[in-house]
């Protein structure tokens, strides 16, 4: 059951398929928002608070890697990065720009919803 204690995650993806297809897929456990570029994104983040964001690197306004630099400015929010690059130093980038954690595209819903929970069950303040 959804309440208003529930944990918001936002989801920011360009690729309407894939942002509707995790909105689904978490919508019965957790509040889920989504966002199609980095303009949306941060405003619904101000608006919103969410404990967690799922951020795909590639925006039409700007990247994934500086939309999680400039979250992080604002809080200490989880971000779980959504991506098709593959090669080790953007993992490491991203990784060391504040995400806590990063998936490769394609990737499972099952595998995305265990991840979430993996994070949130490190709950430090977000605020």
């Amino acid at each position: 059951m959804i309440t208003d204690t529930t944990p918001k995650i936002l989801i920011v993806d360009d690729d309407p398929s894939i942002r509707n297809l995790i909105h689904r897929f978490l919508n019965h456990k957790y509040q889920v928002y989504s966002a199609a570029d980095g303009e949306t994104a941060l405003a619904l983040f101000d608006k919103l608070k969410p404990l967690l964001v799922v951020l795909d690197w590639n925006l039409p306004d700007t990247t994934g890697y500086h939309l999680c630099q400039e979250m992080q400015r604002r809080t200490n929010v989880f971000v779980i990065m959504l991506s098709s690059r593959t090669d080790e130093a953007d993992k490491l980038k991203v990784l060391s720009a504040g995400a806590d954690d990063y998936i490769c595209k394609p990737f499972a819903l099952a595998e995305l919803a265990i991840r979430i929970e993996v994070v949130l069950r490190r709950m430090r303040s977000v605020t």
